[in-house]
């Protein structure tokens, strides 16, 4: 059966507060309840790849994982503590990095790390003993604004918006080690002045479209000029990520801050991000089940990565080719990260 990239996963900040990732998610326990993630329910859904990722929250309410604003060094501490869970988890035979080809039925997970929020990185300079522990991409900021960059809630017309000069180094850093660029999170003047100065690789982790959203002040998702601009960068990349929280992928349930979006209102997403770019090579899974919220919150339809499957169906449906739906279960994150 056919394997899934999933490019983004929460899966050890998830540990660091609670939940046992080993255990059946019926019995995990932890946030986020009723759970999706877990290592046995991604083999259960045949996820063979995946980006998981160091998240921290800068002004956090969650010890575990916050740090206070501007402090290089507790970001850096709550980043080592998720590092070492993913050490654990390697030691153990569970996860292995991402290498190339399609996973194999019952191999470990392949994993590659993505830092979600730089702060952890407590110097541009210090990018390189990351990168030699796992760490394959980065994203600048999370909501709030980074020592390096203005995150989604950052205002437009804030001084913090766009890049600093310690985030211009390390967008420089990023593209001298070969690693990738995640804007999902970034301000919007932030993703331009990266776009620009970037020569590495750009994805979009796990962002849907504003059009669709009709919020055109919400910068968590991507414009159509922001799609353009990932999947035409000239460092190639080019992908975005099919992120499956009900809120963002429906005005409906937005507008209502409960309920749960169709799997139709997902694929619109979908089709809208790949007519607007022209192409279907620039779509994938960038799930991000259970960041944030749980199984509840997913479309109807989807409560487990088993039921990714439905989402390949779906595409079906529409006309989508064999080829072209294999490209949006693996191939087109497997380009982009497993080179």
């Amino acid at each position: 059966m056919p394997t899934w990239f999933d490019a983004h996963l929460d899966l050890a900040c998830l540990a660091v507060l609670g939940r046992d990732m080993l255990a059946p998610v019926d019995r995990a326990g932890g946030p986020h309840l009723p759970a999706a993630a877990t290592i046995a329910s991604l083999a259960e859904g045949r996820v063979g790849a995946c980006l998981g990722t160091i998240f921290v929250e800068s002004g956090g309410d969650e010890p575990e994982i916050s740090y206070t604003p501007g402090d290089a060094e507790a970001a850096h501490a709550r980043g080592l503590d998720q590092l070492r869970v993913y050490e654990q988890w390697a030691g153990l035979g569970l996860i292995q990095p991402l290498g190339r080809g399609e996973a194999a039925e019952g191999e470990p997970l392949r994993l590659g790390i993505l830092i979600e929020g730089a702060d952890p990185i407590r110097t541009p300079a210090e990018l390189a003993w990351w990168k030699a522990r796992g760490v394959v991409a980065v994203g600048l900021a999370w909501w709030r604004a980074s020592r390096y960059a203005g995150g989604n809630g950052t205002p437009t017309d804030s001084p913090e918006a766009g890049l600093s000069a310690s985030g211009r180094e390390l967008v420089d850093e990023i593209d001298r080690l070969g690693l990738v660029h995640d804007v999902s999170h970034l301000a919007d003047r932030a993703f331009d002045e990266l776009v620009e100065r970037a020569r590495g690789r750009v994805i979009a982790s796990h962002s849907n479209s504003r059009a669709i959203m009709g919020d055109p002040a919400n910068q968590r998702h991507l414009t159509d000029a922001q799609v353009r601009a990932v999947v035409s960068h000239r460092g190639g990349g080019g992908v975005i990520g099919l992120n499956l929280f009900s809120k963002f992928l429906s005005p409906r349930v937005a507008a209502a801050g409960t309920g749960r979006a169709t799997i139709d209102e997902a694929i619109a997403h979908v089709e809208h991000i790949t007519q607007v770019a022209g192409s279907r090579a620039c779509v994938g899974l960038g799930s991000d089940l259970d960041g944030g919220f749980s199984a509840a919150a997913l479309p109807e339809g989807i409560d487990l990565p088993e039921h990714y499957d439905r989402l390949a169906d779906a595409l079906a449906k529409r006309g989508w080719r064999d080829a072209e739906i294999e490209g949006f279960r693996w191939g087109n994150w497997a380009r982009v990260l497993m080179r």
